[in-house]
């Protein structure tokens, strides 16, 4: 059990069976009345966000959470399947779930896969990931790097903007996080 004293931000609780991220808490301490601590909680199944208030001292769950790196295999419509590389056991999640990472899994990546109650809910991706540009328009000689920027497709389906100078068949490097190229990956 986790007191309104062990809230901070990241901190990831249970609330009628549902596992929840901690986004925003604010003590508050009004002259009358007791204290309590408004929060903004993210579900980790849904997304969804919602904001709830705790009297000072409430006790609240920890989840039954666990964390595995796997290693995503295939997709098959809109369900994501990922192995254990422990026990080579399979696993699949959604792409609801998936929360846009699905726009950067290419085979065999290493992720890191949130399970509640032994059910897969989330994927983790790395920061960065090295994929292959599969179509754009050519670079033109003189197109500089700190020029202007065009659209390619990468080898996971996903368009992102590159600097003119990027070429098909190319890799890059690219931020998961914001879904920007970072820079183009030495051969």
């Amino acid at each position: 059990m986790l007191s309104t004293t062990d809230f901070r931000r990241g901190l990831k609780i249970e609330m009628d069976g549902e596992p929840f991220l901690m986004i925003e808490f604010q003590h508050v301490k009004p002259g009358k009345g007791g204290a309590f601590v408004r929060t903004k909680l993210k579900s980790l199944i849904t997304g969804n966000v919602l904001e709830k208030t705790f009297k000072s001292g409430d006790k609240v769950d920890k989840p039954d959470l666990v964390e595995k790196e796997m290693q995503f295999l295939y997709r098959q419509e809109d369900e994501f399947y990922f192995m254990d590389n422990e026990n080579y056991e399979q696993h699949f999640i959604h792409k609801d779930q998936l929360g846009g990472a699905d726009a950067f899994l290419y085979e065999n990546i290493l992720v890191t896969v949130l399970f509640h109650n032994s059910k897969a809910i989330a994927v983790d991706l790395p920061n960065f990931v090295e994929l292959t540009v599969v179509e754009t328009d050519p670079g033109v000689k003189g197109d500089t790097a700190s020029g202007g920027t065009k659209p390619a497709t990468l080898e996971t389906g996903t368009v992102i903007q590159v600097p003119l100078f990027i070429n098909e068949g190319e890799k890059i490097k690219v931020d998961t996080r914001s879904g920007q190229y970072v820079e183009r990956v030495k051969s």
